[in-house]
């Protein structure tokens, strides 16, 4: 996005702002699928993702990319949301969860088509799917994890540990039906 559309953008002007919203919004929804729980709760944070990138658009300085920043906003709004719902991500129980000594292969061996593996994402327990989305997806350490979330670095880790457990268990069932 070139900085003669977002100072558009900035000054209100709706067909610049219906060009970034056009541009981005299947990247931005593919980043709030990832995070929630439905196909409907994507697209509340998605809107609302939108709402912040506008309102705060005057805040990207131009280093680094604007699709960069605007995911930035996107992962912030996902979390956000996810702590407004539970108000505290709650870790699961580790009761129950067996993990077999080959947790560490990779759950994405024959992976399935993009949208299958969102639906096998969003049946993750939310705690496992936040963990494993910002450390896979996003990028972010086990210690930046455990400052964003207020969970330990050791929660942090566990909970990724589990989630490509249960995420390739889901996935091995999804492909034997």
């Amino acid at each position: 996005m070139s900085s003669a559309e977002i100072e558009a953008c900035l000054r209100g002007e709706r067909s610049a702002q219906r060009a970034l919203y056009e541009r981005y919004k299947g990247r931005m929804f593919a980043v709030c699928l990832r995070y929630a729980g439905s196909r409907a709760e994507a697209e509340d944070i998605c809107q609302e993702g939108f709402v912040r990138v506008f309102r705060d658009l005057g805040q990207y300085d131009g280093r680094g990319p604007f699709e960069g920043w605007m995911r930035k906003v996107f992962v912030n709004t996902a979390l956000q949301h996810l702590e407004k719902q539970r108000r505290r991500i709650q870790t699961d129980s580790l009761d129950g969860l067996d993990v077999a000594d080959d947790a560490e292969a990779s759950p994405f061996e024959d992976a399935p088509p993009a949208e299958q593996l969102i639906q096998l994402l969003q049946q993750l327990p939310p705690g496992f799917r936040t963990v494993f989305n910002l450390y896979v997806l996003e990028g972010y350490t086990h210690s930046e994890i455990a400052d964003i979330l207020g969970i330990s670095v050791g929660t942090s880790k566990s909970q990724l540990l589990r989630a490509k457990v249960h995420l390739r268990r889901l996935l091995e069932k999804s492909l034997v039906e």
